[in-house]
């Protein structure tokens, strides 16, 4: 088969690579749409410590079921399916509390095993999610995305009629943002430096859109902020917004060594609560229903695809921000 190969940091190419072979408990899915994460990215570049090198990258993904292992209960060939690209190890402490996100020995397909920008990927039959009829593999690649917001909003505090305030209108704050509104948020307000991106979540839903969060005539400020960019400065002027007794989730990645200033007296005097959120946890399966409930506006988020050879291309377009989720289509050729 094909691949996108990264040989090791700052090196990819697209090889012919043997195909791979289902072992017990495990399936082989023909890749259909694969997204482009900023963990992608990170890989690429030599910035995401758990990757080996080797590596085929690609952990948002969805396909056809086409070859089995013994032991696979639940899934068949032929099924199209959405893959959790989650591999936890069951064994450590936070697997035996519920926490696998925090696996000590956490592993991801795409991530620490090769993943989906190929024609096929090997995966546990387990992590398989099948998709409704309705819904195309284009648009099941967004399941991935979509379970890491779901996530979210699982350590935020729930209750109706909540002002939120999201930093960042990239894939993942589009997505917090129309799950907020489907959550009974009063009002959802949005800041990003990119004009286009604020059209785009005005589209969506936003009552209010601007580069500025002091433009906002809101000086209570908001009991929930999210923080989606990663950058140190939304980080600080987001804590700076919390209405007291507000909730502030850090939910973008930030580079390992950023710091960012905040106040302990305001976190105390206000009780602020923080919290973070990382990846997927129990999440996968209701992603899968919001999506083919018609809660995320699955056209509107993609707006590119890109063939495995035209990856070069598909990385100067996401490093641009220019556009919304980018996705590769492994079984097609280039355009040109």
């Amino acid at each position: 088969m094909r691949a996108l190969l990264v040989e090791k940091p700052g090196q990819f190419s697209v090889e012919t690579v043997p195909d791979p072979t289902p072992g017990a408990g495990e399936a082989v899915v023909r890749v259909d749409a694969v997204g482009i994460c900023g963990t992608d990215i990170h890989i690429v570049a030599g910035e995401f410590p758990p990757t080996p090198y080797p590596i085929i990258p690609g952990h948002e993904f969805a396909g056809e079921v086409v070859a089995l292992g013994a032991d696979t209960d639940g899934v068949r060939i032929g099924d199209r399916v959405a893959v959790d690209p989650s591999l936890f190890c069951g064994r450590c402490h936070y697997c035996a509390i519920g926490r696998g996100n925090l696996c000590a020995n956490w592993g991801a397909i795409g991530d620490t095993v090769d993943g989906a920008m190929a024609e096929y990927v090997k995966v546990p039959a387990a992590n398989c999610y099948r998709l409704p009829g309705h819904l195309t593999a284009v648009h099941g690649a967004l399941v991935e995305p979509l379970s890491c917001a779901v996530h979210g909003f699982d350590v935020l505090p729930r209750r109706l009629g909540a002002h939120y305030l999201i930093y960042g209108a990239g894939t993942m704050g589009l997505l917090m943002l129309q799950l907020a509104s489907a959550a009974g948020a009063a009002s959802v307000s949005m800041v990003d430096t990119n004009v286009d991106r604020l059209a785009v979540a005005r589209t969506l839903g936003a009552d209010a859109a601007t580069t500025d969060a002091g433009d906002m005539d809101r000086p209570e400020g908001w009991e929930i902020v999210i923080e989606c960019s990663g950058t140190v400065s939304a980080m600080e002027d987001g804590l700076s917004r919390v209405r007291r007794g507000g909730t502030y989730q850090q939910f973008g990645v930030a580079p390992a060594d950023a710091r960012a200033s905040v106040s302990p007296f305001r976190i105390y005097n206000d009780e602020i609560t923080i919290v973070g959120s990382m990846a997927v946890l129990h999440s996968f399966g209701r992603a899968v229903d919001l999506l083919g409930e018609g809660v995320i506006d699955a056209d509107t988020m993609i707006t590119h695809d890109f063939a495995l050879d035209e990856f070069g291309d598909a990385l100067r377009t996401f490093r641009a921000g220019a556009g919304r989720k980018i996705q590769l289509r492994p079984g097609r050729g280039p355009a040109r």
